[in-house]
């Protein structure tokens, strides 16, 4: 029906004396699809019961608003069950936390993202468990259960689990409760068989083949070759992920593997290369970002997506659920946050915009303030998403309420701004920004599939690059300083045409002259 209907246009365009427009709309527009992920704290984001917790029928309340802002997939955190209000540490990965919902309610969400055009990624931590995973219980003092070797003791009695991450053997959390957690072995053959199933499993639950019920893809929280860098579990890439994700490819072979590096200081390049993983979180870029830095912006872009192999991509953020808000950090400077969003839209790779960024919520961290290492710290930019201009209206996911100081020097306000109804009809609003930002995407094709080049300018403020594809260019420039910049960019090829934000300067023979207003954005067709 599809071919018919395309042989119909190119009928009617040939009759109009139009067929090559026609068929230019047909290849710029139609065509490319844009990526762009809404990294979703579902615990937070809306609660449709009335219990406080979000769940996952709040999220299919709320596709008509992310498809509004012009997102295309959701990355959720942990769904298993976990005595942790973030769902990291789990008691059993094939249950679904309760206050989430049922696995019923999880394929209806899943089955209307896919009839709306839309991909889910399930975020997934399997190489620790706490004391209340049957392997652990069984395993525990209990040289001859047959989960001895799933879990790493450092004692033949097995009494002395090994620690994890920071060199923890337990963690409390917000509400007081404390649990033992202890490492996976992730070379033993039998856990590394359960990690194909329980994944694959994921892929496609009622396992008949068709796709509609199943993720598109997985992040891997905390991925190491050597977990931990305790010498213990090394050669991971090639004995543990490689068969795992070689599995998942040969089930569906369109999702895609994202990880997430331990070490946020490196690029990510050796997952690309050696654990076929297909996108790693391009940190250093957003670590820049936050210093508002021309020349740290660009040098680590330039790194970023020189060494970035074809065929694989860095996701390009400036929020998550493991830092505090953007806004925070620029101290709600209007310009930075709206530049902070051009940034995050505009530069190659996979755009990912944390829940709430697009309002500009705010959070910073409780670390080192509230009894050391505790669950709790982070809560301050994982709150409740703000709907509505009143903060106590229905569907306000305060699962933390009257739980400690993170409750109560919340940010979460009435009447301060940050809302999608304060927001929605102004035009001038950080959430139109970023819808405008996300329109653009799509009007320039070359904003989703061209790659990344720099260009090198004078000014100490304005940051500059191509995004090319064969001959066709893109320029974008981005002054991340409240004051205006004139600058002169020479145009080698082509002349430049103006699509979006506004310029005064005019065009010279192979030269433009540039005037860009304080934390402003201009993007240039060059034809």
């Amino acid at each position: 029906m599809k071919g018919l209907q395309h042989i119909l246009l190119l009928t009617l365009c040939w009759a109009a004396g139009m067929l090559t427009s026609c068929q230019k709309k047909q290849t710029d527009t139609d065509s490319v699809k844009d990526e762009i992920i809404y990294h979703v704290f579902q615990r937070s984001f809306f609660d449709s019961n009335g219990d406080q917790h979000g769940d996952l029928p709040g999220i299919q309340q709320k596709l008509d608003y992310l498809q509004d802002l012009g997102v295309t997939s959701i990355l959720m955190t942990p769904l298993y069950e976990s005595v942790y209000y973030h769902n990291y540490y789990s008691s059993a990965f094939e249950k679904i936390d309760s206050t989430y919902g049922t696995k019923e309610e999880y394929l209806s969400l899943v089955k209307e993202m896919h009839k709306r055009g839309m991909k889910l990624y399930m975020d997934m931590e399997t190489q620790y468990v706490t004391e209340d995973h049957p392997w652990y219980t069984d395993s525990y003092g209990n040289p001859s259960s047959p989960y001895s070797d799933y879990i790493l003791y450092d004692d033949k009695e097995q009494r002395k689990p090994s620690t994890i991450v920071f060199d923890l053997y337990d963690l409390r959390g917000y509400d007081g409760q404390r649990r033992k957690i202890t490492t996976v072995n992730l070379l033993n053959k039998n856990v590394i068989q359960y990690n194909k199933d329980l994944f694959a499993y994921w892929l496609d639950p009622n396992q008949d083949g068709n796709f509609d019920d199943g993720v598109d893809g997985f992040r891997l929280d905390h991925m190491m070759d050597d977990l931990d860098n305790k010498g213990r579990l090394t050669n991971l890439f090639k004995d543990f992920w490689v068969p795992l994700i070689d599995t998942l490819k040969s089930i569906n072979p369109k999702i895609h593997i994202m990880a997430e590096q331990a070490d946020w200081g490196s690029y990510g390049i050796d997952y690309l290369t050696k654990a076929k993983v297909d996108w790693v979180f391009a940190f250093r870029i957003q670590q820049a970002i936050r210093t508002m830095d021309k020349d740290k912006i660009m040098a680590y872009a330039d790194t970023t997506f020189r060494d970035t192999p074809e065929g694989n991509n860095q996701i390009i953020f400036i929020e998550n659920h493991d830092i505090p808000r953007f806004s925070t950090a620029v101290k709600q400077d209007k310009g930075k946050e709206k530049v902070g969003a051009a940034l995050n839209l505009l530069m190659a790779g996979v755009p990912s915009i944390y829940y709430g960024q697009e309002i500009g919520m705010l959070g910073d961290s409780f670390f080192g303030k509230y009894g050391g290492i505790t669950d709790a710290n982070e809560i301050p930019y994982r709150e409740a998403f703000e709907w509505t201009k009143d903060k106590d209206s229905p569907g306000m996911a305060y699962w933390y309420r009257d739980s400690g100081p993170w409750w109560e020097t919340s940010t979460v306000k009435s009447n301060d701004g940050i809302s999608v109804e304060e927001q929605a009809s102004d035009p001038n609003s950080l959430l139109n920004t970023y819808k405008a930002l996300i329109k653009l995407r799509k009007q320039e094709p070359l904003l989703i599939q061209g790659g990344y080049q720099s260009i090198p300018n004078d000014s100490k403020s304005v940051v500059s690059f191509y995004r090319t594809k064969g001959p066709k260019k893109a320029m974008v420039l981005i002054n991340l300083s409240a004051d205006a910049v004139n600058l002169e960019i020479p145009i080698a090829e082509g002349v430049p045409k103006i699509v979006y934000g506004q310029n005064t300067g005019e065009w010279k023979n192979k030269q433009q002259a540039i005037s860009i207003a304080g934390y402003s954005t201009q993007v240039w067709s060059i034809n």
